[in-house]
């Protein structure tokens, strides 16, 4: 298998092209590295090599990590967070992306706040309407938007989503735009980043506007099982 820093250069070397397609710099597109089953030897290895964002699906496996690694990137809660894990969640994430729920939020601000600081959140979006997805409807995004933004201890800073599995991700254009006209319609201080775009898909992502990608497969390779 190539290495870590080698997958890194083909994979921004396609950030940057599908960037320039899309009208903006590679420099505006936040590549969050994907890092779930990772261990923390390949993690500096990606480190090493540039990644500045890294992402898990789960609190404990990151907190393992996070005492071997350290606060040096930012790290991404980017899986399903449940609020008996916020306590845990707030001492370890800069960025936790799939806030689904208002009694998220307010778990997430209160925590937050014990330990002095502001949680930035993404609200979850389920964009395909697939009942195996998490996230919230298109239609509740602003209003729950609006709501969160009254809540101490957080601050929404955009959306992410997950676009169904396509063999073509040409197939996924639709649910990337969808998702981008919702985030044009949030307030200006709230649309900081539009998080959509995996392995399979990114590309097309980032043409439709996204402007942080999450990719594990193309800079690690296959995950284990």
């Amino acid at each position: 298998m190539p290495e870590i820093a080698e997958n890194l250069k083909a994979l921004n070397q396609r950030i940057a092209a599908a960037a320039g397609r899309s009208g903006r710099r590679p420099d505006e597109i936040t590549l969050v590295a994907v890092t779930k089953t990772v261990g923390a030897s390949q993690i500096r290895k990606a480190l090493a090599a540039g990644v500045t964002d890294i992402g898990e699906n789960y609190v404990q496996e990151a907190i393992d990590k996070y005492l071997q690694i350290g606060a040096g990137p930012r790290w991404h809660m980017i899986g399903h967070l449940q609020r008996n894990k916020a306590k845990h969640a707030v001492g370890v994430f800069d960025l936790v992306q799939a806030v689904d729920s208002l009694e998220l939020a307010e778990e997430l601000g209160k925590r937050a706040l014990t330990v002095g600081k502001t949680m930035d959140i993404l609200i979850e979006i389920n964009v395909s309407g697939e009942e195996s997805k998490f996230g919230i409807k298109p239609a509740q995004a602003l209003s729950l938007a609006s709501r969160i933004a009254q809540v101490e201890g957080v601050r929404v800073q955009g959306l992410m989503s997950m676009a169904p599995f396509m063999d073509n991700a040409e197939e996924t254009r639709p649910y990337c735009a969808a998702l981008k006209a919702l985030w044009d319609r949030l307030p200006d201080e709230q649309r900081r980043f539009l998080s959509m775009g995996m392995t399979q898909d990114f590309e097309v992502a980032i043409e439709e506007g996204a402007n942080m990608v999450r990719v594990g497969t193309a800079i690690f390779g296959p995950r284990r099982a």
